[in-house]
């Protein structure tokens, strides 16, 4: 520090701190044009994929097979969602994935959120060792998991024909209970909540159990209130999961009032021909619910994901 600095901070007793130049002020401006080049080019990128989705799904099977491959449509057909809607019973698809997701998240919002208040708050034997197991569980990839849920579906006792030792029947295959209950509670969801409750403070719980308060009263109206960026962070996650869920629901289920509208596109899909314009408006009309669920819950998953940092 040089000695004039000192002599005009001698007066207040402490030193003047240093100015900024304007070569740091340039610098500054210019990290913030580069980030914001990139951060345009990302949503670029992001958002072509859905432009060319959209603009598929309104071409003719004719402009579909020019080589090369138009991007703006030379003519608009939005009948090709008329089309679509026509061509399998998506109303029903539709309705069937509303009440699976809706079902998989109010079970995971529920119970994830009395597990991860159970390990973040509550003291008891093997707790650490309990949620040793869950977090290897989240090392486990989905589809190994495919078969052997696959089987206990099947072989269900007292269900679908089978005797009390599962055998003789189809078990839960093709009802309601293989699409809700196997998927109906998952481990990232118990880690996620866990979490959040960990970050709250201690001193509410300390004070509610002065007061008198019940564990269970505590956990419905002390601690859960305060974690809404967490509640529509799993809640989201899980929502969207379920809904783009293709693989359980086709393995599950034969009748086709069990189909959801991730099978029901599949429709659209054949060995010799693919109806693109057709498979990329269901894709369309499937995407919106969720594009719509997220610009709604926005700022609470935004901060959910800010606030979940392990304690």
């Amino acid at each position: 520090m040089s000695t004039s600095q000192i002599k005009a901070g001698a007066g207040t007793g402490r030193p003047e701190a240093p100015r900024q130049g304007p070569r740091k002020s340039a610098v500054e401006r210019r990290n913030k044009i580069v980030l914001s080049v990139l951060m345009a080019v990302s949503s670029i990128a992001m958002i072509i994929p859905f432009a060319w989705m959209l603009f598929t799904s309104v071409k003719s099977s004719a402009e579909l097979a020019l080589f090369p491959a138009t991007f703006w449509p030379q003519e608009w057909h939005w009948e090709n969602y008329a089309a679509a809607l026509d061509a399998a019973p998506f109303d029903l698809y539709f309705r069937n994935s509303v009440i699976i997701s809706v079902g998989h998240t109010a079970i995971t919002l529920l119970f994830g959120a009395m597990a991860g208040y159970a390990f973040a708050r509550i003291k008891f034997r093997g707790a650490e060792i309990v949620f040793l197991a869950f977090v290897a569980m989240l090392m486990i990839p989905t589809y190994t998991k495919i078969v052997p849920q696959f089987l206990l579906v099947k072989f269900m006792p007292l269900f679908g024909g089978n005797d009390i030792f599962g055998q003789g029947g189809t078990g839960w295959l093709d009802s309601w209970w293989a699409l809700i209950i196997p998927g109906g509670l998952s481990t990232a969801a118990i880690f996620l909540f866990r979490q959040f409750y960990l970050s709250l403070p201690k001193e509410l719980e300390e004070a509610a159990r002065i007061d008198g308060l019940s564990e269970f009263r505590i956990f419905a109206q002390i601690y859960t209130p305060l974690i809404k960026p967490g509640i529509a962070t799993v809640g989201l996650l899980t929502f969207q999961e379920t809904w783009n869920n293709f693989l359980w629901p086709l393995l599950v289920t034969s009748s086709n009032e069990l189909r959801v509208i991730q099978v029901g596109l599949a429709v659209f899909q054949q060995l010799d021909n693919t109806s693109w314009n057709y498979l990329m408006a269901g894709t369309m009309m499937a995407t919106v619910p969720m594009v719509l669920m997220f610009v709604f819950a926005q700022k609470y998953f935004v901060q959910g994901f800010t606030n979940a940092g392990i304690k």
